[in-house]
């Protein structure tokens, strides 16, 4: 990925899994009591605690069961999950502005009555913020979200009012009234000094803080709809949710972006003597992004469940523009795969491998039956992705030689990651991609040229323990081992698969040397499970390569004893699939880096805004 597109996954580091409700209110009754001990002098702590639950945790409980029960009436989204944690967030804040209050109230000549200036503006702090959530996770208009969003402060404010006594300075009401809207006798005597202009003011304040709000909001959104024709509200909700809660809401936001694209699918099927598969490669010529299982992040599993045979997913030659929408997209390509396996006309022999490198670029290609299997790698030099256009021009020049069918393998093996001087992308134009043709050119010559012998097969797969965090995904490592010719002539090549996304430099030497074979590369799937809480988790980074040697070493030898004589043969199916797009990948990355920059300020100004009018309107008002 480009280093724009490193900086917007790695934003998910700031994002976690959105704990139970029950723990959140948990949480927020803990420190309701903690601060109600710290604020009010009664004769008995637990009393105190008590007085603190009741002003603190109420509004917090009621806002966090009644806020997404009225959302979700309105055609919201918000979860139980995240209302508990946003309403005991806003109780943070609610505290923190009581706290800092307070000591600014002891260390100044400043009276009682300031705390609760401050605790009305906090009070409506907490509705700007739940505006702003509720705006952004349910889609709402600022109108509709107020409702749901003022809760929490309406709790606030009301039990204020009711324990306060204000009803009775305004000597209004009944005795039935007063019995309900007065209870003093129950209060903290500090809540005594709460008058009338204080609710006046909370009034004034949301009105302002919505206001802010709205132009918040309109600042972030408009660079994201003139250059997307999308709304970065359904972004943030996608993202939050996908990283937080595991939900699909962010393919819909994708599936605003994406379009068309007819895409080669190639299967390599290997077969036993009584007709069973053995193993199989599937390469759709898609991306496996963008992250998660979102889109088609969790491609090389989902093709893996489908094979009835060891399945071997690589890499192919495509970028983060060639990523699926949706998920949905991924059973399009299996439907592909399908057809192209049983379009496959099966051969016993093979050629021997041959390899050609020019510049940087090197590549390992074995035929069989009139098509290939070839793998491409940079290694030692570091790269990323190759784009469409060049696998397209590369499998072009290998099939001018005479072969049919080339399945073109990214082996995706050498990276550092987003710590060099360039990502290493092999894109149209630059010096790998002619060296890549060039190589295939010669490859093709070669391999129309080589003698085919039998062809023996053997495959080993082993889960590992590793898991996704670790840079290795449920795939783990598989090997095959295709060996041709017999006796003393007999030539073995090893193709080793590790489901993860690139390789740390160095790694891929340190696996070949432990493999015993004439000739052998090593792949990633470039699965993006992996990468779901970082930007890059390469294969090599926490996993020991001492203890991937051992892994790889032993299902060489395993694959070399499962040897026996097979069939084999590729075939190849078009489909269309919805992808990202051309360019649309890095303009995603660079509008939302930019929104991050830019929605620092902005939120500055905002907010010191809403600030100036708080003073000025308490000011007025006192």
């Amino acid at each position: 990925m480009t280093q724009s597109q490193g900086d917007l996954a790695s934003l998910s580091r700031f994002v976690f899994r959105t704990p139970d409700w029950s723990a959140s209110l948990l949480a927020a009754l803990l420190i309701a009591a903690v601060a109600g001990i710290a604020a009010f002098n009664s004769e008995f702590v637990l009393d105190d605690a008590y007085q603190g639950m009741l002003y603190i945790a109420v509004p917090t409980v009621v806002a966090a069961v009644a806020t997404p029960w009225f959302d979700r009436r309105v055609g919201g989204k918000l979860t139980y999950n995240r209302s508990a944690l946003l309403a005991l967030v806003c109780e943070v804040v609610l505290v923190v502005f009581m706290v800092a209050s307070a000591v600014v109230a002891a260390l100044t000549d400043l009276r009682q009555v300031f705390i609760f200036d401050a605790l009305v503006v906090g009070l409506a702090s907490v509705f700007a913020l739940r505006l702003f959530v509720i705006v952004a996770v349910s889609r709402r208009s600022l109108l509709v979200a107020s409702v749901p969003a003022s809760i929490q402060t309406v709790t606030a404010a009301a039990l204020g009012f009711v324990y306060s006594g204000v009803i009775r300075t305004r000597d209004v009401g009944g005795p039935l009234l007063r019995t309900y809207l007065s209870r003093t006798g129950e209060a903290p005597p500090k809540l005594s000094v709460i008058r009338p202009y204080h609710f006046l003011v909370l009034v004034a304040l949301c009105g302002v803080y919505a206001v802010g709000v709205y132009v918040f909001v309109v600042s972030i959104d408009r660079p994201w709809r003139r250059s997307l024709g999308v709304s970065v509200l359904d972004f943030i909700r996608g993202f939050v949710g996908h990283i937080a809660e595991g939900s699909r809401e962010l393919e819909s936001f994708f599936e605003q972006l994406g379009e068309a694209a007819v895409v080669p699918v190639t299967v390599l099927a290997v077969r036993r003597s009584d007709g069973t598969e053995k193993a199989r490669f599937v390469l759709p010529m898609i991306h496996p992004g963008p992250m998660g299982e979102i889109g088609g992040g969790n491609l090389p599993e989902r093709v893996a469940r489908t094979a009835d045979g060891l399945a071997f997913p690589p890499h192919a030659t495509a970028g983060h523009d060639f990523n699926l929408v949706t998920e949905r997209e991924v059973d399009t390509l299996i439907d592909a795969v399908d057809r192209a396996h049983d379009c496959i006309d099966y051969v016993d022999r093979a050629t021997p491998p041959v390899r050609e490198r020019e510049g940087e670029s090197k590549l390992l290609g074995q035929a069989v039956g009139g098509d290939a299997l070839v793998v491409a790698t940079h290694a030692p030099g570091c790269a990323d992705d190759v784009d469409f256009s060049v696998g397209l021009s590369t499998a072009a020049e290998a099939r001018a030689a005479g072969l049919r069918d080339v399945m073109l393998v990214d082996a995706h093996n050498c990276n550092d990651g987003l710590e060099g001087d360039g990502i290493g992308h092999v894109v149209p134009g630059s010096r790998r991609s002619f060296d890549m043709m060039e190589a295939a050119r010669r490859l093709g010559d070669r391999l129309v040229g080589a003698d085919e012998r039998p062809l023996r097969v053997g495959v080993a797969w082993d889960a590992t323990d590793w898991e996704p965090e670790e840079g290795i995904g449920p795939l783990g490592v598989r090997v095959a081992v295709f060996e041709v010719g017999e006796g003393d002539d007999a030539v073995r090549t090893a193709y080793c698969l590790v489901d993860g996304n690139n390789m740390d430099p160095g790694v891929r030497e340190e696996l070949l040397s432990a493999v015993d074979a004439d000739a052998a590369e090593v792949m990633t799937t470039d699965t993006h499970v992996v990468n779901t809480m970082e930007a890059a988790n390469q294969v090599g980074g926490d996993v020991g390569v001492d203890e991937l040697t051992r892994v790889v070493e032993s299902l060489v030898a395993e694959a070399a004893a499962d040897l026996e004589p097979v069939e084999a043969g590729m075939a190849t199916e078009h489909t269309e699939v919805t992808v990202f797009g051309n360019d649309r990948t890095e303009a995603l990355a660079s509008t939302a880096n930019a929104m991050v920059q830019m929605g620092g300020a902005v939120l500055a100004l905002v907010v010191a805004g809403a600030m100036a009018a708080s003073l000025l309107i308490l000011l007025l008002a006192g």
